[in-house]
């Protein structure tokens, strides 16, 4: 059994036709499936739980979910997975940023893809990552007060300052859906960084290694916590992670001027931007962040905390991946 979770408003509201025009590679292979189609925010999160839960009593294992969305759909699914160790998920990307994909060698064909997933003969282990947020602020704390929303997990990466403030206004302007339903998704992120570059707040921060070394600087920009190379619909900002090691790839930038900031943008997006001054690289498995004020959060992408202190744990190979 297949269970389908797609996200209807994908790829500027087309994901449901792309569905219709897959959904014959089940049929032709006669293989048992189930679509569920996402009504809005949080749904994937609810349908993966429902079918991921209480699997011990269960025969037919794995679970085989198929997810069709982009990074956040995929997100939500993964925060909603109650046991990995018996879950298989397959993914087809048809996101506008796609990040999680880029290093995957994914065929550039959709059917092709479905194939590779139906026929599962390969199983990739890839590490996940888990935030903690222990103190925050925001739609999340709002809305939701016991401790079991204080952390969330991700799949690609995660990170506190510029690169969630870039996040949490291009989903909240509407700028990223004009610019995707007329072919230009990809610009978005580009845009709103340079407006968000020149108004950054400057804020001290500390950050702590898993082998007890502190970083201290007088104002960030940015701290992402990488897993996959890429964030952001495109920024190499990670380019010798390995999906795999349990470790992340620390990516930050700070005590420097925002022009600086935008002359290293060009060079992230090719990953070649470690050598300018105020950029900094550290691979650990664990990793706390403690800032002055509160910033916003993004996982995968996906914004709705301000926090001061969060810490950042890999867990090694957690995610089962069909491809």
């Amino acid at each position: 059994m297949y269970y389908c979770i797609v996200n209807p408003s994908a790829r500027s509201g087309k994901g449901k036709d792309i569905w219709n025009r897959l959904e014959y590679k089940f049929l032709e292979k006669k293989l048992e499936y189930e679509v569920h189609l996402t009504k809005g925010p949080g749904h994937a999160t609810r349908i993966a739980k429902k079918l991921t839960e209480n699997l011990d009593s269960r025969e037919d294992l794995p679970v085989r979910l198929v997810v069709m969305g982009g990074d956040g759909t995929l997100n939500e699914v993964m925060n909603g997975i109650m046991d990995f160790e018996k879950t298989l998920v397959g993914y087809i990307p048809i996101g506008s940023s796609n990040d999680f994909a880029r290093d995957l060698d994914y065929p550039g064909n959709i059917d092709v893809l479905i194939d590779k997933i139906v026929e599962g003969k390969k199983v990739r282990a890839l590490d996940l990552g888990r935030v903690t947020f222990n103190s925050m602020t925001g739609p999340m704390s709002r809305l939701h007060d016991d401790s079991s929303f204080t952390s969330r997990i991700f799949d690609v990466s995660s990170g506190i300052g510029f690169d969630a403030a870039v996040c949490e206004e291009a989903l909240a302007s509407g700028t990223k859906n004009f610019l995707n339903k007329i072919g230009l998704g990809k610009l978005t992120y580009g845009m709103i960084a340079i407006r968000q570059l020149l108004k950054a707040d400057k804020v001290p921060c500390d950050i702590e290694l898993d082998n007890g070394q502190t970083i201290h600087l007088d104002r960030f920009i940015f701290i992402a916590a990488m897993i996959h190379h890429y964030e952001g619909g495109g920024f190499n900002f990670a380019p010798k992670a390995d999906l795999a090691d349990g470790k992340f790839d620390l990516c930050f930038a700070g005590d420097m001027p925002p022009a600086r900031m935008m002359f290293a943008l060009p060079f992230s997006f090719f990953g070649n931007y470690y050598w300018i001054k105020g950029i900094g690289h550290f691979v650990s498995s664990k990793v706390t962040v403690k800032c002055a004020q509160p910033m916003w959060v993004h996982t995968d992408g996906e914004v709705s905390v301000k926090s001061d202190n969060i810490t950042w744990e890999c867990l090694k190979e957690k995610l089962q991946l069909m491809n």
